[in-house]
């Protein structure tokens, strides 16, 4: 159950704090969009400092949590992804990061907090098979995936 469904008397201000305190005590929130057929999850907290939000489709929260976490601990050590490249995060699938065209309707929380300045990195998982999304043959076996920007040149970590 999600936050506001449990606290049905506070309001879209006081949840905001919520997540901020989060953000606060550990560098950045993961908030989860739940939706039955196309859930997602994002980072709230790393546009604080000087980096990309992150994304990610399709996945279950506990899984898509797992796999933001990764990627916000390595890019706030400085192992910053890129539009277009490739990499396998420890425990996770495959990756492409993707920008994420409008950060602003698909990120609401960051924008609430920060306002227009939010950028956006979509983490694009393969499939088993290390197949895309934007392929034909992609098996969507962990549920639908859609990409919320444009495919860069690739480029292998």
């Amino acid at each position: 159950m999600c936050w506001m469904c449990d606290h049905p008397e506070a309001t879209a201000e006081e949840y905001l704090d919520e997540v901020y305190g989060i953000m606060l005590m550990h560098g950045w929130a993961v908030q989860h969009v739940e939706c039955e057929r196309r859930p997602f999850a994002y980072t709230v907290g790393l546009t604080r400092r000087g980096l990309p939000e992150l994304v990610v489709t399709g996945l279950s929260p506990r899984r898509g949590q797992r796999l933001l976490n990764i990627a916000a601990r390595r890019a706030l050590v400085g192992d910053l992804l890129t539009p277009g490249m490739q990499t396998t995060l420890p425990a996770g699938p495959l990756v492409e990061t993707v920008q994420v065209t409008h950060p602003d309707a698909h990120l609401y929380c960051a924008i609430a907090i920060f306002g227009d300045k939010v950028t956006a990195l979509q983490l694009v998982w393969a499939d088993r098979r290390g197949r895309w999304p934007w392929a034909a043959d992609f098996d969507e076996g962990r549920g639908t995936q859609p990409v919320f920007g444009m495919r860069a040149t690739r480029r292998s970590a």
